[in-house]
């Protein structure tokens, strides 16, 4: 018995590593994600039922590929036996030759242009940012409906609406799985990159609940950046996104304390930094940089992650760099958050009323009305600038806006910090 769960543990493994390749080529030749699914799925069971007899094999990926492409055209056939059905699949599949000859042929393309054109497809701009990212976590991902709706701290069935939403959206909309090209390809990847971070930001800083980090989140949005940056070896932004991602993700284990509770950047343990993420990320840099990409919005983000990693201890960061970047950044990617971001760095470069200045211009900005890091960072600028009652009361502010329990209680705890100081 042992020898079977072992195999069936092995078959699980294999179909997880080859789903979302398998499924692009599937999607490709049916144009139908949720036909598909299924063909894979029927493929599973095919292997669950012949590899624990006979071994498995050399290539799993090319057997299962195999397999569900057997169903499919076996399906096809089936069809072409009704003449009307024959038809319309004439006409879907190929307007000049839908023969099964040429459908095997077809099949056959490079499976890195398959893979790279259902990311496309799953991120594509008419689908809801939230939709793109939960379908790109099941069909690249192969996460299930329950693990994406626990990630994202939704209801089960709402992001089972939306991935099911997003599948009729594609089929609508009837888009073709390839990769788009020229002037379309640079717009649809931004997309592609958006969705990604999404998914990395929402495990590195959860917006919501009592976890303060989704660790197989962020891994999971890491994982799809270097399947980007395998299949868009000279995209420079996505070697910077990746850079940026690995960078962060290098700090994840430093950013809570054994309790739980936030740990800020400047008062974390740097040992606990990942020192592989960190070269990683690196390298990821250096190609984005020799690629021309330097300006890019990710890669100028990696760069300032990089003037942290590099710093052995806090004193040590490079804040007048920072600050520096942060100035080109704005003017590469203008919003409220990239402001805020850059008081901060202003401030440590060069003293809390810097910091207070620029944040003071921001108040206004409808954008960061009930953005808890506003409050949060004036609050820390007042506090160094020894007006503690000030700052009581916007700590106070910033742990009333956000939805993050860690986080408010480490807001709470700086507010208490203030009539503390206040007494000494």
């Amino acid at each position: 018995m042992a020898a079977d769960a072992t195999t069936q543990r092995a078959i699980e493994a294999v179909f997880r590593i080859e789903r979302a390749r398998l499924i692009a080529s599937l999607a490709r030749m049916t144009r139908d994600v949720d036909r598909a699914e299924e063909l894979a799925q029927d493929a599973l069971l095919v292997a669950l039922a012949e590899w624990p007899r006979t071994g498995v094999p050399q290539n799993p990926g090319a057997w299962l590929t195999a397999a569900a492409k057997r169903r499919a055209i076996d399906g096809l056939r089936r069809a072409k036996m009704q003449a009307r059905k024959h038809e319309e699949i004439a006409r879907d599949l190929d307007e000049a030759d839908s023969s099964v000859e040429a459908l095997e042929a077809a099949m056959d393309d490079d499976i890195g242009d398959e893979l790279l054109a259902l990311i496309f497809t799953a991120c594509h701009p008419v689908i809801s940012a939230e939709a793109r990212a939960a379908l790109t976590l099941r069909l690249i991902g192969g996460l299930t409906t329950d693990e994406i709706a626990r990630a994202f701290l939704s209801a089960e069935p709402t992001i089972a609406q939306r991935i099911v939403r997003a599948k009729k959206t594609i089929g609508n909309a009837a888009l073709a799985f390839e990769v788009p090209r020229g002037g379309e390809r640079d717009a649809r990847l931004a997309s592609v990159l958006e969705v990604v971070y999404l998914i990395f930001n929402e495990g590195y800083a959860a917006t919501a609940g009592e976890d303060l980090i989704r660790p197989a989140l962020a891994a999971e949005a890491q994982r799809l950046g270097r399947i980007l940056a395998g299949l868009m070896p000279n995209e420079p932004e996505v070697h910077g996104l990746l850079a940026l991602m690995e960078i962060q993700a290098s700090r994840l284990r430093a950013r809570t304390g054994p309790d739980g509770a936030f740990v800020p950047i400047t008062q974390q343990n740097r040992a606990h930094w990942d020192q592989l993420l960190i070269r990683r990320g690196l390298d990821a840099l250096a190609r984005a940089e020799a690629l021309g990409g330097a300006d890019g919005p990710y890669a100028l983000q990696a760069a300032l992650a990089a003037c942290h990693a590099r710093a052995r201890k806090a004193e040590e960061t490079d804040w007048p760099r920072i600050a520096a970047l942060y100035d080109r950044l704005r003017e590469v990617m203008p919003s409220p958050v990239v402001d805020l971001n850059r008081a901060v760095a202003h401030s440590m470069a060069f003293g809390p009323d810097a910091g207070l200045a620029l944040v003071d211009e921001l108040a206004e900005a409808a954008a960061l009305r009930n953005y808890a890091p506003l409050p949060a960072a004036r609050a820390d600028f007042l506090f160094r600038a020894g007006r503690l009652s000030e700052a009581k009361a916007e700590f106070e502010a910033a742990a009333a806006l956000t939805r993050n329990e860690r986080e408010r209680a480490f807001l709470l705890a700086r507010a208490a910090a203030c009539t503390t100081a206040s007494h000494h």
